[in-house]
């Protein structure tokens, strides 16, 4: 990372310490200063603890990291008896972290402090089945823009993370056969930004990036839990002993292409009866417009005339307003997505299912649907403590896992810039 100039606050992000020596750090350093980070704030007693490190080890390498400018104290934490310790952190002046979620309809980018506040954020629809050039060309000019409006240096760029709605080699960052975004197989996401951006660019999919923003919020407190994006398909990320797994080849969650009736429609795929062409979004317009068409919806019928189509929304508005019809749509696809997830939950034994996506937000009857049919074909001993949840960032989830995911790997790999 190379020095920059300019006098700003103490919590301006754009006054960056020169010539960091992440290269010279040593392992021990990055995994404190990666321990620091998913903890938010915490003592030294407590950073011993969580790497199994002796008092005095820790104190000395944190003592490092503080003449460094990597950390940060700030402030005492409540004392249990004798002395406050003091809570220690990643020092906000490092640098900025940038998140990018690209889904199958929408682009969110956000410029992030290392501690995952949010310093700018912008949104926009897209379209993904456009191909790669459109969005990317997008991000090369929105990417520079958004720095320069807040300041902000490309060199104070500590890395950037992008989640991409389809499975991912994260070895090379590139897509696999996405059945959402055609084009974009074997796309070389990170070469493109080079060009603009001299900080390492780590891609995953989308999914894998929400259950990551979920860790960082629950500070690794829960290990074991999965996270379902329902949108425009269906994805699922897995956390098992309080790591993301992403299986053999990293393709593990592709939930959505789990066969419900191998007479169904035909999918994206090219299969049929896939959850995701059975439940998902466009699964739930298709409903939505033979109710509406058919008469036997007198509100989706009203929507549809008024607005020329329909979304997965108003249907979900609908069955708020007591439609029976549309009432019947939210309860088949959340029964449908629960049927597969009671498999899930039977195999893996997770504490928890975290909802998100934007079908998640269609309405409260939508996640109770999916909580019965889980119940009730899940094993009495699987759901015994098992909690299903909405996703506790709320839209924000994959935006910020994104920012997770540059910093963790960041430190990780020693080198983030």
């Amino acid at each position: 990372m190379r020095p920059t100039t300019g006098t700003r606050s103490k919590e301006d992000t754009r006054e960056v310490p020169i010539a960091l020596p992440w290269h010279a750090l040593s392992t021990d350093e990055l995994a404190l200063l990666e321990a620091a980070f998913w903890a938010g704030g915490v003592a030294r007693h407590a950073l011993a603890d969580t790497l199994q490190f002796s008092r005095s080890k820790t104190n000395a390498l944190a003592a490092g990291l503080l003449d460094q400018g990597l950390l940060d104290e700030a402030g005492v934490q409540h004392s249990t008896g004798g002395r406050r310790p003091e809570t220690l952190r990643v020092h906000g002046r490092i640098g900025v972290l940038i998140g990018v979620d690209i889904g199958a309809t929408s682009l969110d980018v956000a410029l992030m402090r290392p501690d995952l506040s949010v310093i700018a954020r912008h949104s926009q629809e897209a379209d993904v089945q456009a191909g790669p050039g459109p969005i990317m060309a997008r991000l090369r000019g929105l990417l520079p823009a958004m720095l320069a409006q807040n300041g902000i240096a490309r060199e104070s760029v500590l890395a950037l993370g992008i989640g991409v709605p389809g499975p991912v080699n994260f070895t090379v960052g590139q897509l696999v056969n996405p059945p959402l975004m055609p084009g974009w197989d074997s796309y070389a996401i990170r070469e493109d930004l080079r060009e603009i951006l001299d900080a390492p660019v780590f891609v995953d999919n989308d999914v894998n990036l929400m259950a990551l923003g979920v860790l960082w919020r629950q500070r690794k407190q829960i290990e074991n839990f999965l996270v379902i994006k329902i949108g425009t398909g269906i994805g699922c990320g897995i956390v098992c002993h309080g790591e993301l797994y992403r299986g053999a080849t990293g393709s593990a969650g592709d939930i959505g292409h789990i066969c419900l009736d191998p007479e169904g429609p035909l999918c994206r795929c090219g299969n049929r009866g896939c959850v995701e062409a059975m439940a998902a979004a466009p699964a739930i317009v298709a409903m939505g417009l033979e109710a509406a068409k058919s008469g036997r919806s007198a509100i989706l019928a009203a929507k549809l005339a008024q607005q020329g189509g329909l979304s997965a929304s108003d249907v979900g508005a609908a069955c708020r307003d007591g439609d029976a019809e549309a009432d019947g749509i939210v309860r088949r696809s959340g029964r449908l997505i629960g049927q597969v997830l009671a498999a899930l939950v039977n195999f893996y034994n997770p504490s928890h299912i975290f909802i998100g996506g934007g079908v998640a937000a269609i309405g409260p009857m939508f996640l109770a649907a999916i909580r019965q049919s889980v119940n009730q074909r899940s094993l009495a001993l699987s759901t015994r403590h098992l909690e299903i949840t909405s996703a506790p960032l709320g839209p924000e989830t994959g935006l910020i896992g994104a920012g997770v995911l540059a910093m963790r790997e960041a430190l990780r790999s020693g080198s983030p810039a």
